[in-house]
């Protein structure tokens, strides 16, 4: 009988590394010629349950310490090509753990791993640097309920099994103003590199969902992410400070900005000067009360080379909001948006320099950032209420700003574009674009 669960252990050991393999593999779409990320996927040497250590998945046991005792067998172990981590069908509730490097945690279909709503289980961590204290409250801030720092060749992903984190209890302190530190993320991986997300549901996070900071050569493809639109700050991705990060094919529904690119907070992410670049965004859905694409507002250490296709949004607040502040310094630069459907939003695009607020007394307002080369394109929106609005700094006029192709239509009629102090061009668009973008001065940047 033993010999037999043996061989049965063993089988189920194959199959689930072989399904693991199966769904990192790049999709159909790659073999008819559509781009979609890199991501190579070594094949893992060892192969465990968090059942093996202790866990269990009924939906009340605790499983906190099953997780890090599994993770630290990994770690120990040191398989060769490393090791994954297998959850099975069943609902697995856990206070936060972290992650090791050359690993995959796998979620089976069926299986959640879900997040207590005792908070008082949840650890403290320091700030991040280029914040200089907790995004919410000074301070330190909760660790994120899945959690990495430092590490290399890490994988998430699965059968479409659910990570959870039951937000709702966070969500009432928010609003009832009794938040001690700032709340906690889904996923937070700091100063890693070759990290793989994909074919796993995001549902209630506490705070943002996914959060690579610190990072390179990320892969975020085929997930969802999942908040009640009144959810306050459920951002669905945030890449920071981070490069070389591609996100593409998946569905994202939360009660904030669905996809946001930062790189720090005032001075502190001026001082911290690691930007974001090299990103690449494309084929993604959602709807949401905020933006469904966003650069900043903590944009600190500057954003570059950003590359944002095949977008289709609804029921949105803005279709695409690019926002700093005077203070926040660092740039945005080389910004392309194409592609985009939108059905239902009160702003089509917004690009603003004067928006959100400041960690601390001690940022200098003279910092402004610099805004240049952001192409907006084949843009195609209904049921709009107002155009857009591009609205610089005075004193650092946002230029190169191209609009090209942007049709956005309302009931009877959608309200004027609004600008002042930027310049760059506008071609084909409706409504009439404002005089700031119509002159020849930057057309050429435009039609090039």
């Amino acid at each position: 009988m033993v010999a037999s669960l043996r061989l049965s252990l063993a089988a189920a050991a194959a199959a689930a590394l072989a399904v693991a393999v199966a769904l990192l593999l790049p999709p159909l779409a790659a073999a008819q010629g559509e781009t979609t990320c890199p991501a190579d996927v070594p094949r893992r040497g060892a192969w465990m349950s968090v059942a093996s250590f202790g866990g269990v998945g009924d939906g009340r046991a605790l499983n906190t310490a099953a997780f890090a005792r599994a993770v630290a067998r990994i770690e120990r172990r040191r398989a060769r090509g490393g090791a994954l981590l297998y959850v099975p069908a069943g609902v697995w509730l856990t206070g936060p753990f972290n992650l090791t490097s050359h690993m995959t945690l796998f979620l089976a279909r069926g299986a959640v791993i879900r997040a207590t709503q005792d908070t008082s289980s949840w650890p403290l961590i320091d700030p991040l640097p280029s914040y200089g204290r907790g995004r919410e409250l000074p301070g330190g801030r909760y660790m994120s309920l899945i959690h990495g720092d430092g590490l290399q060749d890490v994988f998430i992903t699965g059968e479409n099994g659910t990570i959870d984190g039951q937000g709702s209890v966070w969500w009432d302190m928010w609003r009832k103003r009794t938040l001690p530190f700032t709340r906690p993320h889904l996923l937070e991986l700091i100063s890693s590199t070759d990290v793989i997300i994909s074919n796993v549901v995001f549902q209630d996070s506490p705070f943002w969902n996914i959060h690579p900071v610190y990072c390179s050569n990320v892969v975020i493809t085929n997930v969802t992410v999942l908040a009640p639109h009144d959810s306050p700050n459920t951002d669905g991705i945030d890449p920071d400070s981070s490069s070389n990060v591609c996100i593409e094919d998946s569905y994202i529904s939360t009660g904030d900005d669905l996809i946001s690119i930062k790189s720090g907070w005032d001075e502190y992410g001026i001082a911290f000067g690691r930007p974001s670049s090299g990103i690449t965004i494309r084929r993604i859905t959602g709807s949401g009360p905020f933006a469904g694409f966003a650069v900043g507002s903590e944009t600190s250490g500057g954003v570059e080379n950003v590359h944002v296709e095949h977008l289709n949004f609804f029921g949105m607040g803005v279709g695409i909001h690019v926002k700093t502040n005077s203070g926040r310094g660092g740039f945005i630069r080389n910004i392309t948006v194409s592609e985009v459907t939108l059905n239902g939003a009160r702003y089509g695009l917004r690009i603003a320099g004067d928006v959100g607020g400041h960690p601390d007394a001690s940022y200098d307002p003279s910092k402004l950032p610099v805004v240049d080369g952001v192409t907006i394109k084949n843009v195609w929106g209904q049921n709009i209420r107002q155009a857009g609005l591009v609205r610089g700094i005075r004193d650092s006029v946002f230029s190169r700003i191209c609009l090209s192709n942007v049709k956005l239509y309302g009931g009877d009629s959608v309200g004027p574009w609004k600008c002042r102090a930027v310049s760059g061009g506008a071609l084909d668009v409706q409504p009439s674009p404002c005089a700031e973008l119509t002159s020849t001065s930057e057309m050429s940047f435009c039609t090039n």
